[in-house]
């Protein structure tokens, strides 16, 4: 007799497992981000109205220049005939004189004909929306054509068999130009390297999905986000110091450091930690009904060749425009008062235009060359698709301005960063420590919000202001910011290509799924956290600067 089958007892998970799928649950319940500011705006009106109620005000010192008596100009000159010299221009006094800063309603008269009145100026204000269509039109041709799929497959290939992995977590890292790139091109390619060379393809993958994902706000080059991430600074910093502002430039040399440093960590955790955990592949795990890779033909290698010669054409000839009107003595792209290049000037301004040009132009030449993107029609269409899949972005931007200049005009940020920078002064804790806890801070957000750009929304207009008044320049906050983004994105059940990330594990384990992926992904989390929080603390102290003109601490002179 043959007994009947037990039912099967239930699969007692870890703790470590129950924290995932709690963190999944949790992660699944919550709302699409535009949603998400839908309910700040809300939020922010009504709390507007309750502190207005509660008469919530602070008092500030602020800087005013003093008043100047208005009195006879006299011609400025030397003792040297006929070496006349301007007089040297005033340096302005600043007197301190306190402030008492109110909270103002959006429920009164003068709030609601705000809200009414301003709906599209403050979206006309928001310059994020025109810097993400510029800096995407170079970049969503260069996609579009295919050459940043080509530029991966081929240095893929052409890497020496030990640095395999440095290049596959690097490449990664520069492909946060064009995220989607390096999420749909470079994991799967990291998973066909590994196996070519004899190596588990899950080491491959973690290694491609940490690259792109785990350090995603820092790069070698300046990035449409950076752009995107300035301008909000730039919104937020203005209730503080309307004369400040920053340029893409601001965290260049810590975020060209921190891509290499990543890089460098992300490699010994694959090669260190992941694949003795992984063992020796063994090519049985797969599904047998496992797609094949595409290999391209003859053909199509000829052609991504020659489209890539192509494109090196056409970008030197862009970079040879470029120099021209910017390294000849007198060029347009120069300060015309000092002839300054990088420091105040027409170059330093255009720097993101010119890189989506410098894009535009290696696309052009990939398109003809490989015979991808030919035509004027072809690219005005690859420029449209482009613009087309930035619709949700565009929107959700819509709503970061309404609730940006809702929070200004009601001045809750201004009451928030005083009120939190007294408390903290008085707690006399450091810059450092605070600036630490800021990392963590932004590193939980991250687990439920994993954008870039929205957290920074939310964030900026109450730490920008904060950091400030505790002499905690803009720039520092937003190194500190990067390294809070990334680390935890590897993680998060929210990171809109997971799913995707979870099928090319199973083309190669066929067992593979959610908790596959996060499991291989922890040690990046915490040993990226750490030690780059710890590389962040390390520039801080020695004082470097973060980019060009950006030093570490705020200079008031």
């Amino acid at each position: 007799m043959s007994a009947a089958a037990a039912p099967e007892k239930p699969v007692k998970k870890s703790g470590m497992q129950r924290v995932l799928d709690g963190i999944e649950r949790v992660g699944n319940k919550v709302p699409h981000p535009a949603l998400i500011f839908l309910g700040l705006i809300v939020l922010v009106i009504v709390t507007s109205q309750i502190l207005s109620w509660a008469g919530t005000s602070v008092t500030t010192e602020v800087a005013e220049p003093a008043t100047v008596e208005v009195g006879p100009e006299y011609p400025g000159g030397t003792s040297v005939p006929g070496n006349d010299a301007p007089p040297a221009p005033p340096v302005p006094d600043y007197e301190l004189r306190e402030e008492t800063i109110t909270a103002e309603t959006l429920l009164d008269g003068d709030g609601i004909r705000f809200m009414f009145t301003t709906a599209v100026q403050n979206f006309n204000d928001f310059g994020v929306v025109a810097v993400i269509l510029v800096a995407m039109i170079g970049v969503g041709v260069a996609e579009e054509a295919g050459l940043i799929a080509a530029l991966i497959r081929k240095m893929v290939k052409v890497a020496p068999r030990g640095a395999i992995t440095f290049i596959i977590v690097l490449l990664g890292g520069i492909s946060s130009v064009a995220s989607d790139a390096g999420y749909l091109v470079l994991i799967p390619l990291g998973a066909a390297a590994f196996v070519t060379l004899g190596r588990h393809p899950l080491a491959g993958i973690a290694a491609a999905y940490a690259g792109v994902s785990a350090a995603f706000f820092v790069n070698i080059l300046i990035t449409p986000a950076d752009g995107i991430i300035t301008e909000v600074t730039n919104e937020t910093i203005a209730l503080v110091a309307p004369d400040v502002s920053l340029n893409v430039t601001h965290n260049l040399y810590f975020s060209i450091a921190a891509t290499l440093f990543c890089a460098a960590v992300m490699t010994l955790i694959t090669t260190r930690i992941l694949e003795p955990r992984l063992g020796k592949y063994d090519a049985s795990e797969a599904p047998s009904d496992a797609p094949v890779d595409h290999q391209p033909s003859d053909e199509e290698m000829a052609l991504e060749s020659r489209g890539l010669r192509w494109s090196v054409y056409y970008l030197l000839i862009a970079i040879a425009i470029v120099s021209a009107l910017t390294f000849i003595p007198g060029a347009p792209l120069r300060n015309p008062e000092t002839g300054e290049i990088f420091g105040n000037s027409p170059f330093m301004s255009s720097l993101l235009f010119i890189i989506s040009m410098l894009f535009l132009a290696a696309g052009l030449g990939y398109g003809r060359g490989a015979k991808s993107l030919t035509g004027s029609t072809n690219v005005i269409n690859a420029i449209v698709k482009t613009f087309n899949g930035l619709g949700g972005l565009i929107f959700l931007m819509l709503l970061i301005a309404q609730f940006i200049a809702y929070f200004n005009y009601t001045n809750m940020s201004t009451l928030a960063a005083t009120g939190l920078a007294d408390l903290l002064e008085r707690a006399d804790i450091g810059a450092l420590p605070l600036l630490i806890g800021f990392i963590l801070l932004v590193a939980i957000i991250d687990l439920i919000m994993p954008g870039v750009i929205p957290k920074w929304a939310i964030l900026a207009p109450i730490f920008i202001p904060l950091f400030y008044r505790l002499d905690i320049a803009p720039q520092t906050v937003i190194a500190a910011y990067r390294v809070g983004d990334g680390p935890v994105n590897v993680i998060t059940p929210l990171m809109v290509y997971l799913p995707f990330i979870v099928l090319v594990c199973q083309k190669y384990r066929k067992s593979a799924g959610m908790g596959t992926v996060v499991s291989m992904m922890l040690p990046y989390t915490f040993i990226v956290l750490i030690t780059w929080t710890l590389f962040y603390i390390a520039w801080y102290l020695i004082g470097i600067p973060w980019g060009p003109d950006a030093p570490v601490h705020l200079s008031h002179g």
